[in-house]
C-alpha cells in the first residue's frame, strides 16, 4: 500500500516515502498539531488483521514509547484509520550504519563512540524488559549527535535470565519463530539461541551488537555464508576471524569486548549491556589519553606549541642521526617520534597519483609536494633545520624520488620526467612520459625505472635518453598496470605492484622484477607502494604499514609480516599511501582517514558553500540535471571491494537512489544527462570492451542502449548534444592512451565520427555550446593542458581560451560564458563575444578557488559541474583535515620489531 503526498492519517500529513521494510512502509510526515516533522510507519496488513497480534503489538508499542533515551529513536504515537495501522516516530536525519559500511569500516574512535551509545541504549531497553531482537547496521542511524537505535518492530518483552526452554516448548509458546516457522530477525546478526528458536533475553541483543561492532571495525561480517543455512551454521559452530589478523593495531580492550559479546555460551557473555557500554567508554578514554601525544592530536594544538615540540624533538633526532652516522648507536637507542608541519600558509599535496612525502636514503632530509598560495612545488626539509625551502622549476610536480646519494630528486611534471639538484639550479628533462605516471626509483647504477599511468615499467638513464620497457603485463591475470617500482640495493632487482586498471583489489600482487631480462616473480598479494629497508619489505595493508622480513641475497621472504604504524593516509582508488623509509632506520608517514573522505559541495558564484552532500569517490563525476534539481555522481565501494556505483541525489531533499553498479576498473562512470533530463549516458562494463550505456532515470532493470568501443582502452561520455541526437565521446587507444573527441549518434546504428584529433596529443573533454555552434575541449598539444574552442558540428580552426593551463570546460546556458579549471585550482570564467562569424575572448577572470578539489586523470575529468544558469557549482571536495595533517617521523623504527 503506497500513500500519496497530502494523505492524512489522523493529524499526520504524508509528505514523501522514506523507505520500505519487513514491517511496512515509512513516510516523512508533518504533525499538523505540533508543527514538527515525524516518521510515519504504515504496518503490514497481516500485523493488523490478527486481533491477538494487534492487541499484543499495541501493548508492546506503549512499553517502547516509554523508552526515553538520547540514542533510541522515540516512538511518539500509535494510531489506526480506515483499517490502516501506523506508528509515529521521531524523524531522524542522517544515514544508517549499513549505508556507511558500504564505504568501508569506521575509524576506531567512531566504533568506540557509537558502540558505547548503542550499548547504553540497549541497557535502557533491557531494564524496561524489552529485547530488540533485530539489531543490525540497518537499524542504527548515524546522526550529527551520535548513533540512534531504530525499529523496535520485532521487539518483545524479555524473559527472566533464569528461564530456560527447549525449542519444542518455545515454538508452542510466544516464540520468536512465527507460525510459518520463520525466525524473526536478520540472519547475519542473530545470536545462537535466536537461530535455534529459543526464548531470548537481553544477552541475545549483546551478541548481535558484537556482530555489528565486528563489522563496523573490520568492514567484514562476523558470520558469512552463501545461504541462510550456511550463515546459521557459522553462528552456531564457527568463530569469526580474529580481529588482530584484519586490524592488527586494534586496542586489546576493544578486541576483548567484542570477543566476549560473541561468545556462544550465554553465561560467558556480557550479562548486561550497561557493563559493555562502560567497557567501551573506558577503551575510548584510554585511546584518547594515549593519543594525546600522537600525531593526530596536533590538529587541536596551536602551531606555536607544535613548533616548540618539534624543536625539542628535532634536537633528539639530530643527536640520533649523529649516532647513526658514526655507527655508535647502542642497542638501547630509543625510538623517537616527531612531526613535520606543512610550510607556513600551505598544505601537503596528496591526490592519489601525485605522491606525497619522501625520505632521502641517508635520512637527512624530507622532500614533499606542497601548495602555498597559487604554487604547487617540491619542497626540501633538512632534518637539521627548522625551515623548508621550495625548489624553483618544480611547479605542478607529481611524485618525487631520490637519487641513491641523496643529492638529487627526480619528479614528473608537464608530461616530462625531470631531475633537479637538491642544492638548487634548473631542472633537467630526461624524457617524455605520460600525463599521468605511477612512481619511479633511482638505482646505484644511475638507472631510473618509472611506471606509466596504465601499462608497464620502463627504464631510462639518469642522464636522459629513450625509455625502454622492462616489464610485461600478464594478460592471463588481466593486468592493466604496473606501478610503484622500488629498487633493491643491488641495483638490478626491484619490487612493483601489479593490478587491473582501477582501485584496490584482492587480486593485486607484489612482484620481484629485474633489469637483466629474467621473468618477474609474484611474491604475495598486496595493493600499495612497496619498499625495502633494514632487511624488511614495507607496504600497506589497508591503512597499516606492515614490515615483512626479506633476504636480499636469496631474494625471498624470510618471515611473517608485523604491523609498524596504523592510521596511514591512503587512497584506495590508486592503491597509494603516504609512507617512506630511509636506509638508516627512519620511517615517515602521514596519518589520515583515507582520501575516500570526500564530499560533494555546492557553491555559489562567490565560492561560498551552500550545501554538502555525503561522502563520494575521489575523482568522482558530479553532473547537474538540466533543471539543477538532481545531481548524478559516483560512489566507490572501498576495502578490497569490486564495484563502483552510480547514484542520483535530489539536491533539495537529499534523497538518493542507486542507478547502476560496474567493476572498479572503469574508475569513473563519467555520466552526462540528456537535454530533457530523462536519460543518463555513462561509461559501463558489460563486456570485455569499454562501453557507453544509456538508461532512463526512472527505469528499473537494464539499460535502454549500449555501445561497445572495440580495440579501445577507455571511452568516456563527456556531453550530450543539445538536440539529444548524439553524444560527445572521449576515446583513448591502447598503449599510448592518446585520446580524441568523437561524435556518437544515439541509437546505435551509426558509427562514431571523429571530431578533433591531434597526432601525438591527448584531446578530450568535449563540450558543445547550448546553441550547438561551438565545441570546447582540452588538449595537451602544446606540452600542457589548455582549453580550446572550435566550430561545431564541423570543427574548423581553433581558439585557445586558456593561456596558463586549463581543463574541464563547461558552458553556461546562453553560451556567453565558458568555465574551466586552472592548474592552481581556480575556477576561471571566460566571457565570450561573437563578432561576425568568429568567436573572441572578451575577458578571463577567476571566480573562486577550489582549494581541496582534485585534478586527476584528464580523460573524463569531471570533478566539478555548473548549473545551466551559472548560479551554482558542484565540486568533489577533499576533507580539509586530510590535507593539513602533519607528517609523522619515526627514528629507529626497527626497534619496534623487537617488541612484536
Amino acid at each position: 500500500m503506497s500513500l500519496a503526498p497530502g494523505t492524512k492519517l489522523g493529524p499526520y500529513e504524508v509528505q514523501s516515502l522514506l523507505g520500505a521494510g519487513g514491517m511496512g512502509e515509512v513516510y516523512r510526515a508533518r504533525d499538523t498539531r505540533l508543527e514538527r516533522t515525524v516518521a510515519l510507519k504504515i504496518l503490514r496488513a497481516q500485523l493488523s488483521s490478527d486481533p491477538a497480534r494487534k492487541q499484543r503489538f499495541e501493548r508492546e508499542a506503549k512499553t517502547i514509547s516509554s523508552l526515553n533515551h538520547p540514542h533510541i529513536c522515540t516512538l511518539h504515537d500509535i494510531g489506526s484509520q480506515d483499517g490502516v495501522d501506523y506508528l509515529v516516530m521521531e524523524c531522524v536525519e542522517g544515514e544508517t550504519l549499513a549505508k556507511r559500511l558500504e564505504k568501508g569500516p569506521l575509524p576506531l574512535k567512531q566504533v568506540l563512540k557509537y558502540g558505547a551509545q548503542i550499548a547504553d541504549a540497549l541497557d535502557k531497553a533491557h531494564q524496561a524488559g524489552i529485547v530488540h531482537r533485530d539489531l543490525k547496521p540497518g537499524n542504527i542511524m548515524l546522526t550529527a549527535t551520535g548513533a540512534k537505535l531504530l525499529d523496535f518492530g520485532l521487539a518483545k518483552p524479555a524473559v527472566p535470565l533464569t528461564r530456560v526452554a527447549s525449542l519444542t516448548t518455545v515454538v508452542t509458546q510466544d516464540s520468536p519463530v512465527t507460525e510459518q516457522g520463520t525466525i524473526a530477525g536478520t540472519f547475519q546478526y542473530m545470536s545462537p539461541e535466536q537461530v535455534e528458536g529459543k526464548e531470548l533475553d537481553g544477552r541475545s541483543d549483546i551478541f548481535s551488537l558484537g556482530s555489528v561492532l565486528y563489522e563496523t571495525l573490520t568492514g567484514r561480517k562476523a558470520f558469512g555464508g552463501k545461504s541462510q543455512l550456511s550463515v546459521a551454521s557459522a553462528i552456531l559452530e564457527k568463530e569469526p576471524a580474529p580481529i588482530s589478523t584484519i586490524k592488527p593495531l586494534t586496542p586489546p580492550a576493544l578486541d576483548h569486548a567484542i570477543r566476549r559479546c560473541l561468545t556462544k555460551e550465554v553465561e560467558k557473555r556480557w550479562q548486561n549491556a550497561g557493563d559493555l557500554a562502560r567497557e567501551l567508554e573506558w577503551a575510548a578514554e584510554s585511546e584518547a589519553q594515549a593519543g594525546q601525544s600522537a600525531p593526530i592530536s596536533a590538529r587541536s594544538k596551536t602551531r606555536e606549541r607544535l613548533a616548540w615540540t618539534f624543536a625539542l624533538a628535532t634536537a633528539f633526532i639530530a643527536a640520533g642521526l649523529a649516532i647513526v652516522h658514526f655507527n655508535k648507536r647502542s642497542p638501547q637507542t630509543p625510538v623517537l617520534r616527531t612531526m613535520i608541519l606543512p610550510p607556513e600558509g600551505g598544505t601537503f599535496v596528496f591526490n592519489g597519483p601525485i605522491g606525497g612525502a619522501f625520505l632521502s636514503p641517508d635520512g637527512r632530509a624530507v622532500a614533499f609536494i606542497a601548495r602555498v598560495g597559487e604554487l604547487t612545488q617540491l619542497w626540501i626539509r633538512p632534518l637539521d633545520s627548522f625551515a623548508a625551502r621550495a625548489l624553483p622549476g618544480t611547479e605542478d610536480a607529481s611524485f618525487a624520488f631520490w637519487s641513491p646519494d641523496s643529492n638529487n630528486l627526480g619528479f614528473f611534471a608537464q608530461g616530462k620526467l625531470k631531475r633537479i639538484a637538491v642544492e638548487g639550479g634548473p631542472p633537467q628533462t630526461l624524457c617524455n612520459v605520460d600525463v599521468t605516471n605511477r612512481g619511479a626509483s633511482w638505482s646505484h647504477e644511475d638507472v631510473i625505472i618509472f611506471a606509466r599511468g596504465s601499462g608497464e615499467i620502463h627504464r631510462v638513464p639518469a642522464s636522459g635518453g629513450t625509455p625502454q620497457r622492462v616489464t610485461s603485463l600478464d594478460k592471463s591475470r588481466h593486468e592493466g598496470t604496473h606501478r610503484w617500482p622500488s629498487f633493491l640495493p643491488d641495483g638490478n632487482h626491484f619490487f612493483f605492484m601489479a593490478a587491473a586498471l582501477g582501485p584496490v583489489s584482492d587480486d593485486n600482487v607484489f612482484y620481484l622484477g629485474s633489469l637483466d631480462g629474467k621473468p618477474s616473480r609474484i611474491l604475495f598479494h598486496g595493493s600499495s607502494p612497496i619498499a625495502y629497508s633494514a632487511g624488511h619489505l614495507l607496504y600497506l595493508a589497508e591503512n597499516v604499514v606492515m614490515a615483512r622480513p626479506f633476504d636480499p641475497v636469496k631474494l625471498d621472504l624470510a618471515g611473517e609480516a608485523v604491523a609498524v604504524a596504523d592510521g596511514v593516509q591512503t587512497d584506495s582508488l590508486f592503491s597509494n599511501g603516504v609512507f617512506s623509509v630511509s636506509q638508516n632506520g627512519m620511517l615517515l608517514y602521514q596519518a589520515g582517514r583515507g582520501l575516500s573522505a570526500h564530499s560533494l559541495v555546492f557553491l555559489d558564484r562567490a565560492g561560498k558553500p551552500i550545501k554538502h552532500l555525503g561522502e563520494t569517490l575521489p575523482g568522482t563525476s558530479p553532473r547537474f540535471s538540466p533543471d539543477a534539481k538532481n545531481v548524478a555522481y559516483d560512489l566507490l565501494l572501498p576495502g578490497g571491494g569490486e564495484r563502483i556505483e552510480l547514484w542520483m541525489a535530489n539536491i533539495i531533499s537529499g534523497d538518493r537512489s542507486r542507478l547502476t553498479s560496474d567493476p572498479l576498473s572503469l574508475v569513473s562512470h563519467s555520466v552526462v544527462w540528456s537535454p530533457n533530463g530523462t536519460h543518463l549516458a555513462y561509461s559501463c562494463a558489460r563486456s570485455s570492451n569499454p562501453s557507453i550505456c544509456i538508461r532512463a532515470i526512472d527505469q528499473i532493470g537494464q539499460e535502454d542502449e549500449r555501445w561497445e568501443a572495440k580495440d579501445k582502452a577507455v571511452v568516456r561520455a563527456t556531453d550530450w548534444t543539445p538536440d539529444g541526437k548524439s553524444l560527445i565521446i572521449s576515446e583513448g587507444s591502447f598503449g599510448t592512451l592518446r585520446a580524441r573527441v568523437v561524435l556518437l549518434p544515439v541509437g546505435g546504428k551509426e558509427a562514431a565520427v571523429p571530431l578533433v584529433e591531434v597526432p601525438g596529443a591527448n584531446v578530450d573533454q568535449g563540450q558543445v555550446s547550448p546553441d550547438s555552434r561551438w565545441l570546447a575541449y582540452r588538449s595537451d598539444e602544446s606540452g600542457k593542458n589548455e582549453v580550446y574552442i572550435s566550430s561545431f558540428p564541423k570543427p574548423a580552426g581553433k581558439l585557445q581560451v586558456s593561456s596558463a593551463g586549463g581543463m574541464a570546460p563547461r558552458w553556461r546556458g546562453e553560451a556567453k560564458e565558458l568555465y574551466y579549471l586552472a592548474p592552481d585550482k581556480k575556477l576561471m570564467v571566460v566571457e565570450l563575444q561573437e563578432i561576425g562569424r568568429s568567436l573572441h575572448v572578451k575577458s578571463i577572470r577567476p571566480l573562486f578557488e577550489m582549494l581541496q578539489a582534485t585534478l586527476l586523470v584528464p580523460i573524463g575529468a569531471n570533478q566539478y559541474d555548473v548549473s545551466r544558469d551559472g548560479s551554482q557549482f558542484v565540486v568533489d571536495s577533499l576533507d580539509a583535515d586530510q590535507a593539513s595533517a602533519p607528517l609523522n617521523l619515526v627514528v629507529n623504527w626497527t626497534a619496534e620489531l623487537k617488541k612484536k
